[in-house]
């Protein structure tokens, strides 16, 4: 066993395939000999030193972890602030590091996460303390500066465009006499990946979705009530795709949740699709059914496409290989070499271009009415979601999937008190 000890952890909101990405460090680790533990509940569980002996598991059971979804550690949507301001707690995790012979530290997580293996590298160079960071990218809302896509972010693609593809086919059954206008809710704050994903499951202006709502153009809830009832009345019926955070042209989220933040400083969005029905269906009079698929985006593993897992296993060993070699404040990144086919590769990016950027949908893949997605947008996402990828069925026929015995190394400090 080499000397020193490699630390896993989790971070934000969890992926189909971030326990793929989790899989593959620990195989990749276990074939250099180096002991890895991981944090229980991201950076949290660093603080505290609840710290897990992934030695402790069988290769069957990691090897499991790459058709699993959820957090096998556990995660956490803790923000630390600047090193002055929260000064205190980095030392805290140097300490923690220090107890457990820490030399590679490996976040897995977005734009803050970056951002915290950032500036734990920072403090611990500032100390002389021989720590490698990597960040791990993962999120579902691909909104990550220098990589490609993010993986998690193809397999929600690839739920969103088969839900919204089979929501469709029920309500044009029922539109006749039923419902007349369906609106799907997707993740996306300020991006609008997801809700532009939507748009693989049709083609052309009569095909669903009719209507994809990105918080990359303003709403203007006027014109998108006339889409609406002009849809209705050519197609009999509207798809209507939302992303969560779509603004009006005062720069107010319409899902404002009252004025509530996350652990994040983010603002609590919810109910976009309810308030759009609301106001289809007091302007308009018909009949409106909305979805609200929330987790659902995140953790549907049985949907998962096989290219995101390619990439969520990549980044995984790339990351390991990256700390042993000696790199610091970087991040294992996807390149993509060509679409037709669709190729790609995985390489280094420095932690300082990623932290705290955001990666919108460009212009080009926004359709010139700001309703849809372009060929070039298309081209761009299709890949994304190619292949399938599902896991083992056992004979209930439910997804096998794997719990571990997450066993605690013992605590060598005193508790940490906020």
């Amino acid at each position: 066993m080499s000397s020193g000890t490699l630390l896993y952890a989790q971070s934000g909101g969890v992926t189909a395939v971030i326990n793929a990405t989790a899989s593959a460090v620990i195989q990749t680790a276990r074939k250099r000999k180096v002991k890895v533990l991981a944090a229980r509940d991201g950076i949290l569980g660093v603080l505290r030193e609840e710290l897990i002996d992934t030695s402790r598991e069988s290769i069957a059971d990691i090897r499991a972890l790459a058709h699993t979804p959820g957090g096998a550690f556990g995660s956490c949507r803790l923000k630390l602030k600047s090193l002055e301001e929260d000064r205190s707690k980095y030392e805290r995790l140097l300490e923690v590091f220090r107890a457990h012979d820490v030399r590679w530290f490996l976040y897995n997580g977005g734009n803050d996460s970056a951002d915290t293996a950032l500036k734990v590298s920072s403090l611990a160079a500032e100390y002389d303390y021989p720590l490698h960071c990597i960040g791990v990218p993962k999120t579902i809302d691909n909104d990550l500066a220098l990589t490609d896509c993010s993986p998690g972010f193809g397999s929600a693609a690839k739920y969103t465009a088969v839900s919204v593809r089979e929501a469709a086919l029920d309500v044009v059954a029922m539109a006749e006499t039923s419902t007349k206008v369906f609106i799907y809710e997707a993740m996306g704050r300020h991006a609008g990946w997801l809700a532009a994903s939507a748009g693989l499951a049709g083609e052309g202006p009569d095909q669903a979705p009719h209507l994809i709502l990105l918080p990359e153009r303003t709403f203007d809830e006027a014109d998108f009530l006339a889409r609406v009832k002009a849809t209705v009345e050519r197609v009999g019926y509207c798809v209507v795709v939302a992303s969560e955070g779509i603004r009006n042209a005062d720069g107010r989220f319409i899902a404002d949740a009252g004025g509530r933040t996350d652990s994040f400083g983010h603002k609590q969005l919810g109910g976009v699709a309810s308030h759009l029905a609301g106001r289809v269906q007091d302007e308009l009079g018909y009949k409106v059914h909305w979805a609200l698929p929330d987790y659902l985006q995140r953790s549907a593993r049985h949907l998962a496409s096989r290219t995101d897992l390619e990439h969520a296993q990549a980044v995984g060993t790339a990351a390991v290989e990256y700390a042993l070699d000696g790199m610091n404040a970087m991040m294992p990144v996807i390149v993509r070499t060509g679409d037709a086919p669709y190729r790609w590769k995985v390489e280094a990016a420095p932690l300082s271009k990623i932290a705290n950027k955001e990666k919108t949908l460009p212009a080009g893949f926004i359709r010139r009415d700001g309703y849809g997605i372009t060929a070039k947008g298309r081209a761009y996402l299709g890949p994304l979601i190619h292949g399938e990828a599902p896991p083992p069925y056992g004979a209930d026929g439910l997804p096998r999937y794997v719990t571990l015995k997450n066993v605690a190394v013992p605590a060598l400090l005193t508790p940490w008190h906020e």
